[in-house]
């Protein structure tokens, strides 16, 4: 199994904890604050680039979805409204996180269609081809091993299934790039203290995002670890960029 550089990016450089409990640990502490950080630090962009990845499968209309990773549920509250699939099941390791989307989700009336669980994505607890569509929302990026995760998501698709994965991506305009550094290193990170009393957390987005195989790399290790009709889009100047895969028919 490779070892790739995110892997071993952590939040918290002096604990003892491996990746994957730091990760669980550190979205319990920000979960209180979580969906307003996202939509103040990216304007609101993120809801639209969350759309965008839902398009993708609006033409294969899945009937069973599960959302790695789902956190506060925002995927799977958007795909209700834009997918309309029978189940849609979220599974995350963070308990904070996954209760602040239970309220969101009994609030709008949508718990017949929306499941939130606790879950590993590199130990999914369903069956082979449970499932027509996966999403990961920013989610890659936190596996402590990127293929097993991936390789999981396989598993349990159906054949003819797909896969999207929604991550940040580093711009390609080179001024811009510039800005954008200087923008996560510095302001995210602050306000995200000032917030959430958390600079980790946002310091953590910034290495993770840097370290993460992107682009072409991330596209062959899609295909290494089995997806089929492989490809990639960029959005706003490539600061995003959705990846999506399918399973073969066998």
């Amino acid at each position: 199994m490779t070892k790739y550089r995110h892997d071993s990016v952590v939040p918290f450089r002096d604990s003892e904890l491996g990746k994957k409990e730091q990760v669980a640990d550190m979205f319990d502490r920000i979960a209180f604050r979580y969906d307003f950080l996202n939509r103040f630090l990216s304007g609101g962009i993120d809801l639209y680039w969350r759309k965008r990845a839902i398009r993708e499968l609006q033409a294969l209309h899945p009937s069973s979805v599960l959302d790695v990773a789902s956190g506060t549920g925002d995927m799977a509250i958007l795909m209700v409204k834009y997918l309309k699939p029978e189940s849609i099941i979220g599974i995350d390791i963070s308990e904070g996180m996954l209760e602040i989307g239970r309220k969101k989700i009994a609030k709008l009336k949508l718990k017949e269609q929306v499941q939130l669980q606790r879950g590993d994505s590199e130990a999914i607890n369903f069956p082979d081809n449970t499932f027509e569509a996966i999403t990961v929302a920013f989610g890659v990026r936190n596996f402590e091993h990127l293929e097993n995760g991936l390789e999981e998501m396989l598993r349990v698709l159906k054949p003819g299934g797909k896969l999207v994965v929604l991550e940040f991506s580093k711009p390609r305009k080179t001024g811009f790039e510039k800005l954008y550094n200087v923008y996560c290193r510095l302001i995210a990170a602050n306000i995200g203290k000032l917030v959430s009393n958390n600079r980790e957390a946002y310091q953590y987005l910034n290495e993770s995002v840097r370290a993460f195989p992107e682009g072409d790399e991330f596209i062959g290790i899609l295909t290494k670890t089995g997806f089929t009709n492989t490809y990639q889009k960029t959005l706003t100047t490539g600061i995003c960029s959705i990846y999506c895969g399918s399973k073969k028919f066998t």
